[in-house]
């Protein structure tokens, strides 16, 4: 029980841990302010923010409990003769959700290259002028690091 629960606990600090790091980014980078502006729907950003949020919380269900969201498995047992018609808007649904997946992939991108354009910036300005070459190299070893943990320890195999 008491390993249960410590589990769980773990488990749920880190899920924090990576939806606080996404939500890092896209902050950092003012992409939702961004998408306001230029489409001048200023009005709108509260909803843009909730509906960020509310795309990474579903991602994130539907992650963990996929053996549960299987819909088109149910549909696939339900109604079997109605398949052609499902497979038809399951491929315009795919289209839109690429398309519209691409576009703010896109986004985040041009963002996140804006932002590093500020990186020498604001090493000027704080004075950082030795070392930031370290402080790059650091950080793409500590990724390599991580990644090569994930992979010897096989973690990828056990979701």
């Amino acid at each position: 029980m008491m390993r249960t629960f410590f589990l769980i606990l773990i488990g749920g600090s880190y899920g924090l841990l990576a939806a606080a790091g996404v939500f890092t980014v896209l902050v950092a980078v003012g992409l939702v302010p961004r998408f306001a502006g230029k489409t001048h729907t200023a009005g709108h950003v509260l909803l843009y923010e909730e509906m960020v949020i509310f795309g990474t919380l579903t991602g994130c269900v539907l992650s963990i409990f996929s053996r549960y969201c299987q819909l088109g498995a149910w549909l696939q047992q339900n109604f079997p003769n109605q398949l052609s018609l499902l497979y038809g808007f399951g491929t315009i649904i795919q289209a839109v959700f690429g398309l519209f997946s691409g576009m703010f992939i896109g986004c985040l991108a041009l963002a996140i290259a804006e932002m590093l354009d500020s990186i020498p910036i604001l090493s000027r300005r704080i004075s950082f002028r030795h070392g930031l070459g370290l402080a790059v190299v650091s950080m793409a070893v500590g990724k390599l690091c991580g990644s090569l943990i994930y992979f010897w320890t096989e973690l990828h195999r056990t979701a």
